[in-house]
């Protein structure tokens, strides 16, 4: 009411309107209504008293008509409360009157309607948060521009943003995606930049880092979990819908999208990332913040000693995912295939991904750990995980075969490289089984008989066979031919002596 008293003393001393009008202190038409309100309550007159504000106030309240015209939304005024409550819009909300109810009005009845509800809800009062040099550092991702992806294919980049909330320096890197190993591997290269962890992170709901988001009892992924224990900070989660809670960083990725990306053109992903650490020490980080009136890099010299230490030995870092042993003893992941125990098939296990290994978990049993596969269609078997009777195929190779038919005898060895030398067949089986024939008839008797079937020039584990089934190795009389002899005869002109002189004359016939 301070002016309205200047006008007035301005008035009873003699001034015009106009004069007033161009002091600005009143427009020309308030200050006729002015005159007009005055001169009624006698405040004009050279011996009156001056009155005080609340006698102005009162008496300018007293002045005022009010309106009576009835809003037209004023019969659906419950309705359109419930709408505005729930967060509707203005226009929908008229759309939804027009087309429900019946309304006719237009939508400026509607705005002044949400006007006065918006004036009868309590202002919102909001409290600024402070930190304590190295208490916390927030993070957040936000959209970064489009660049061509290895592949080929052009696709959209995510600025990942951790940013100190004391001294509000700022670690930026540019990913291609959002997952888990994408967030814990900025999590580590954002610490090695600040050289230090700060006692707590405070972050929102992603899926990377909350499985299931709560104000009170979030669950956090499990491998966000392990590295918070081996880096020694404390996550602190956002109550849903509430960014608020972390409106540093929120301010710090708005800063990198309106300050860092508009003018800048970029080649890859490793040049934005390189132009965007250039741009944090040499812009972002030299500026007077808007809210400390200090330069990020200037608090950051103070806060740096009272940040926690890296530990001495980075953590292993790794994803858990969910996985299935098939049919045949392996799990799949990332298109990468795993040996596990065969007694598991059919079950489900943990997988534990860390960029060098593949460790594998029934519940918190170690089952299995491999190397890393890098290219999809890499198998990785570990022979003890298959079944015996696989185990014993796999085990017994060509070197395998010739080792033990070593051990029985020369005879054997030189049956059984014949045998593996067929250039056409495939005769590991039949080479297994010569070794096998052992066990029933005694590695002398496979050497006698190994003999037999040399001199007839049939190496086949159906000769070597038959020879013991029907006791010939055990005859005393020596074959009728040695391979020499028989080399220089055709394989269709035997005579007769040489043919039934064969233990088995039919089988003989056949091979």
């Amino acid at each position: 009411m301070f002016q309205y008293r200047q006008v007035l003393v301005r008035l009873r001393a003699g001034d015009s309107e106009r004069e007033l009008s161009r002091s600005r202190l009143m427009g020309r038409q308030k200050l006729a209504l002015f005159r007009a309100l005055a001169a009624r309550s006698g405040w004009l007159d050279a011996g009156a008293e001056l009155p005080d504000d609340a006698a102005i106030a009162a008496a300018m309240g007293a002045a005022r008509r009010a309106s009576s015209t009835i809003s037209s939304v004023e019969p659906h005024r419950a309705i359109v409360a419930h709408w505005f409550a729930a967060g509707v819009g203005g226009k929908a909300i008229h759309a939804a009157l027009r087309r429900e109810h019946g309304f006719t009005g237009s939508y400026s009845a509607v705005a002044r309607m949400l006007v006065a509800l918006r004036a009868q809800q309590p202002p919102e009062v909001t409290v600024r948060l402070a930190f304590e040099p190295g208490e916390a550092a927030q993070v957040d991702f936000g959209a970064g521009p489009i660049l061509v992806h290895p592949d080929g294919q052009p696709r959209r980049t995510w600025a990942f943003v951790m940013t100190l909330a004391h001294s509000r320096h700022q670690f930026v890197e540019f990913v291609w995606d959002q997952s888990v190993a994408t967030w814990l591997g900025c999590h580590r290269r954002a610490f090695e930049w600040f050289g230090a962890v700060p006692a707590r992170l405070i972050i929102d709901n992603a899926k990377c880092a909350i499985t299931r988001a709560c104000s009170k009892d979030p669950l956090v992924q499990r491998a966000y979990a392990e590295c918070a224990e081996g880096y020694g900070f404390k996550i602190d989660a956002c109550p849903p819908h509430d960014p608020q809670k972390k409106g540093i960083v929120e301010a710090g990725v708005k800063y990198v999208k309106g300050n860092f990306l508009p003018t800048r053109s970029f080649r890859d992903l490793s040049d934005l990332n390189a132009q965007a650490r250039t741009w944090v020490m040499e812009e972002a980080g030299l500026r007077i913040h808007g809210t400390t009136r200090i330069a990020p890099l200037a608090l950051f010299a103070l806060e740096r000693p009272l940040l926690r230490p890296l530990p001495d030995a980075a953590p292993d870092l790794g994803t858990w995912h969910r996985v299935s042993v098939h049919r045949d003893c392996h799990v799949q992941f990332e298109r990468i295939l795993y040996s596990a125990p065969f007694t598991l098939v059919g079950k489900q296990l943990w997988l534990r991904a860390t960029d060098a290994v593949v460790a594998l978990y029934e519940d918190l049993r170690h089952v299995a750990t491999h190397p890393r596969g890098r290219r999809p269609g890499d198998r990785r078997t570990v022979r003890d995980h298959l079944p015996p009777q696989a185990q014993a195929f796999f085990a017994h190779d060509r070197h395998w075969c010739l080792e033990q038919a070593r051990r029985i005898g020369p005879s054997c060895l030189l049956l059984l490289e014949r045998l593996l030398g067929d250039a056409i067949l495939e005769r590991l089986r039949a080479a297994q089984g010569v070794i096998q024939l052992g066990k029933q008839y005694g590695d002398q008797r496979v050497e006698a008989a190994c003999v037999r079937a040399l001199a007839h020039d049939s190496p086949y584990y159906r000769t070597v066979k038959t020879i013991l089934a029907t006791g010939a190795d055990l005859r005393n009389d020596p074959p009728a031919l040695t391979p020499s002899s028989y080399a220089k005869s055709t394989r269709f002109t035997r005579d007769a002596a040489s043919l039934f002189a064969s233990p088995n004359p039919q089988q003989d016939l056949l091979h």
